[in-house]
C-alpha cells in the first residue's frame, strides 16, 4: 500500500514492466496501478513469482505475458502500444554469475539488448532499466559518484556496465531516451528469502525467524547502502516522467545516502523480531569465509538524482526494515500463498 505522502507522478499511461512478477518488478506494478496506469508484466519466471502478483491478476488493468527477454520476438510483441518500459528483468547475484557467467551473460546483456532494440523498432518514447552499484567494481572512493568507477570484479558486475555502454550507443543511434538507475542493496517486501543467492537482509529474517544462525560472510565489517523498496520505485517514476533534459541518457544512484556495516545490520534485525519473539535474543551469528567477488564497502552520493530527478528517498534503514519485517513475519509464519497456476493471464 502506498504511504501517507503518496501521490501519482504516472498516470494513464501504458506501461511495460520486464521482470514484474519479480521483487522489484511486482512492487513496480503496484505502484503503477494505483497511480491508475495499464501495466503489463513481461516475465519467465525463472526467478520471479507468481505469488508476487496474485494480487493483481484480476485487475482490470494489469495483464501477465509469460515469455523471455532472450527472445527478440516475443519482446517486440510485448512493446506494442507501450508508453515507457521499466525494464527490471535480469538474472541477479555475484555469487551466481561467477558459478554460471554465460547464464549471466545472455539473460542481462543479450536480453537487454533485445528489449531495447524492440524499445527502438516499436517507438516506445522512453526505457528505464535497472542498473547496479557492482558497476564500481574495486574503485576505492566510499562515496560511490557516477562518473567515477572501477574495474568490474565479477561477471554480473560487467553485465550490468554493458547496459549502461548499450543504453548510451542506443540513445545516440536511435534517439530513445534511456535513463539507468543503479541500485543499492535494495531490500522490502516480495524479496525472496530462499536460496543460496537470497539476498542478505530476507535471509538473516528468515534466519531469525526459524531459529536458526544468520551467516555472514566475512568479518562483518563490510558496509553497504540498504535501500528501501520503496525509494526504489520512487526514482523509477520519477525517472519515467522527468522532462530534464539534463537527465535523459543518465545513470543515477538509487540510495538511501547512509552506509551500514552487517554486524550492524544483524543487530537491528534481531531488536527488531524480538516483540515477536524473545528467543530471538539467543540465537547466535555465524562467521564464514567472505565471499570472492563481493564490494567491501559501498555507499552511494545521491546528490545527482537529487537534483535532476528530484528524487528524495522516504525511507531510511530503520524505516523500511520496521516495514520489511512485519510483512516478512507474517508471511513467514501463515507460508506464502500457494500458485494459483489457473489464474495466470498470458497471451
Amino acid at each position: 500500500m502506498p504511504n501517507k505522502d503518496f501521490r501519482k507522478i504516472i498516470e494513464g499511461k501504458k506501461v511495460l514492466v520486464t521482470g514484474g512478477a519479480g521483487f522489484i518488478g511486482s512492487n513496480l506494478c503496484e505502484s503503477l496501478l494505483m497511480q491508475g496506469n495499464k501495466v503489463v508484466c513481461f516475465d519467465d519466471f525463472s526467478t520471479g513469482k507468481i505469488e508476487n502478483i496474485e494480487s493483481l491478476l484480476t485487475h482490470p488493468d494489469f495483464l501477465l505475458v509469460r515469455g523471455s527477454i532472450c527472445n527478440f520476438e516475443e519482446c517486440k510483441k510485448v512493446v506494442k502500444g507501450m508508453d515507457l518500459i521499466l525494464h527490471q528483468a535480469a538474472l541477479g547475484s555475484v555469487p551466481r554469475s561467477i558459478h554460471d557467467p554465460l547464464t549471466t551473460n545472455n539473460i542481462n546483456i543479450g536480453g537487454f539488448v533485445n528489449m531495447i532494440f524492440a524499445a527502438v523498432e516499436g517507438g516506445v518514447k522512453r526505457f528505464v532499466y535497472a542498473a547496479s552499484s557492482s558497476t564500481y567494481g574495486d574503485h576505492p572512493g566510499l562515496t560511490k559518484v557516477e562518473n567515477k568507477i572501477g574495474k568490474p570484479l565479477s561477471p554480473y558486475a560487467v553485465s550490468k556496465y554493458a547496459n549502461e555502454l548499450y543504453s548510451g550507443v542506443f540513445s545516440s543511434l536511435y534517439g530513445i531516451e534511456t535513463i539507468g538507475l543503479r541500485y543499492f542493496n535494495v531490500f522490502g517486501k516480495k524479496q525472496d528469502p530462499e536460496g543460496a543467492y537470497a539476498a542478505a537482509i530476507p535471509k538473516f529474517i528468515k534466519s531469525f525467524i526459524e531459529g536458526k544462525s544468520p551467516v555472514i560472510y566475512g568479518d562483518g565489517n563490510q558496509s553497504r547502502d540498504f535501500t528501501y523498496v520503496e525509494n526504489v520505485v520512487h526514482a523509477n517514476n520519477l525517472a519515467a516522467t522527468t522532462q530534464n533534459p539534463k537527465a535523459l541518457n543518465n545513470v543515477f544512484n538509487v540510495a538511501y545516502g547512509e552506509s551500514t556495516n552487517l554486524n550492524e545490520l544483524v543487530i537491528l534485525l534481531r531488536d527488531f523480531l524480538l516483540p515477536f519473539d524473545h528467543s530471538i535474543s539467543n540465537i547466535k551469528i555465524i562467521y564464514e569465509k567472505e565471499r570472492i567477488g563481493d564490494i567491501v564497502h559501498s555507499l552511494a552520493s545521491i546528490k545527482k538524482a537529487k537534483r535532476l530527478l528530484r528524487y528524495s528517498p522516504q525511507f531510511d534503514l530503520k524505516k523500511g526494515l520496521e516495514k520489511a519485517i512485519h510483512w516478512y513475519w507474517e508471511n513467514l509464519q501463515r507460508g506464502l500463498p500457494e500458485n494459483s497456476a489457473g489464474k495466470k493471464i498470458s497471451i
